[in-house]
């Protein structure tokens, strides 16, 4: 990118050291020519890959058909998605956004109109947006200093300390927060019986699975897997494979405390955006969800023999390696050899590739960061 274009921008992200400009499955391409191996997928958002085929039909037929209508009326996109989701859901309503902040805003309005009580619980480290209910919410103090005062009533707990949830808890605390894994603080996954805790005390509980939803875990959603059903989960990232989305949904039992006026989004429910995650809700069978848990333990059994790595967490195919130093520097060397990847926290290396990730793949990225940690 040029000084001109870099300077048009507001410097809310580093300097790009990349410009990419086509993608096929796993493989970016930069301006030069250079492939790389994705295993960021865009922050956990190109689930099934880049261009895949059924996304992009969707939302190609929908954009020769109709792009906006207004929430003031129905379409067909946005009607079917939410019956897909319920269903996925096992019985739920739907508000579709842009993003997951905007999901996590809308269910933090959500609990506190059902419920009336203005206190939440959430974990140190986490991560629920940049909107100011949404970050009230993320236990990271650095980035929620500039901005305060924010949401009042917000207390953190560390994850997995059921002790800590439960003394935290009061009669003000009208919603509990959780992400399944903390995806941006240091890919820490929930235990079953802090999750369990959680769904015993009387607040509404969320699930926030921006990150983990969508199949990223190995089921499509990541709640599954903690024999606990939430009253409302917050999902964005991966459920469009790329385009703007995001979506709250309150379980059948939960619902009632949003009435017409009380929330809404001019983009919300974009037909576009639904098409094309319509697409993606019935891309992600069995069968592939099957190659996720696979190939997420492949990637994690071969992080825990690199060198430098002290505990490898997640998952399926969100997986942190957790190192002895920084991992920033290993993360600009790996892109230097060839490898798109992440860090979640400063010394965890964070890898979240396109849920259709190969074994070979796989062992080539595993081949990068050996490269990489030895040098």
């Amino acid at each position: 990118m040029s000084v001109v274009e870099q300077s048009a921008l507001l410097p809310t992200y580093p300097a790009p050291r990349v410009t990419f400009v086509d993608g096929d499955g796993t493989t970016l391409v930069d301006d030069a020519g250079r492939g790389y191996l994705d295993f960021a997928a865009g922050i956990a958002v190109v689930g099934l890959g880049h261009r895949h085929s059924a996304p992009l039909a969707a939302a190609h037929a929908q954009l020769d058909r109709l792009w906006h209508a207004s929430n003031l009326f129905a379409t067909e996109p946005v009607q079917k998605l939410a019956d897909a989701l319920s269903r996925r859901f096992g019985g739920a309503q739907a508000f579709f956004c842009n993003s997951g902040t905007e999901a996590n805003e809308a269910a933090l309005k959500y609990a506190r109109k059902a419920t009336g009580k203005p206190g939440v619980i959430a974990l140190e480290q986490s991560f629920h947006g940049r909107t100011t209910g949404a970050l009230a919410a993320t236990g990271q103090p650095a980035k929620r200093a500039a901005f305060e005062p924010l949401l009042d009533g917000v207390r953190f707990v560390p994850p997995n300390d059921v002790f800590a949830l439960q003394t935290a808890m009061s009669r003000d605390v009208g919603l509990i927060l959780l992400e399944p894994v903390l995806g941006e603080g240091g890919v820490i996954p929930l235990e079953p019986e802090f999750v369990a805790a959680a769904r015993e005390l009387d607040a509404v509980l969320a699930l926030d699975e921006v990150q983990t939803g969508v199949g990223r875990t190995g089921t499509f959603f990541a709640f599954e897997q903690l024999g606990v059903k939430p009253d409302l989960v917050t999902l964005a990232k991966g459920l469009a494979n790329g385009l703007p989305i995001g979506c709250l949904l309150v379980a059948h039992d939960a619902t009632g405390a949003f009435a017409p006026g009380d929330h809404g989004s001019t983009f919300g429910g974009n037909p576009v955006a639904c098409a094309a995650a319509l697409a993606v809700e019935e891309t992600i069978d069995d069968a592939l969800l099957v190659n996720v848990r696979a190939n997420g333990e492949r990637l994690r059994n071969g992080l825990a023999g690199l060198p430098h790595v002290v505990d490898v967490r997640g998952r399926g195919l969100l997986v942190g390696a957790e190192l002895e130093g920084p991992a920033q520097p290993h993360v600009d060397a790996a892109l230097d050899a060839g490898l798109v990847c992440l860090t979640s926290g400063a010394n965890v290396l964070r890898l979240a590739p396109p849920l259709v990730v190969d074994a070979e793949e796989i062992d080539r990225a595993l081949a990068i960061l050996t490269e990489v940690l030895n040098a």
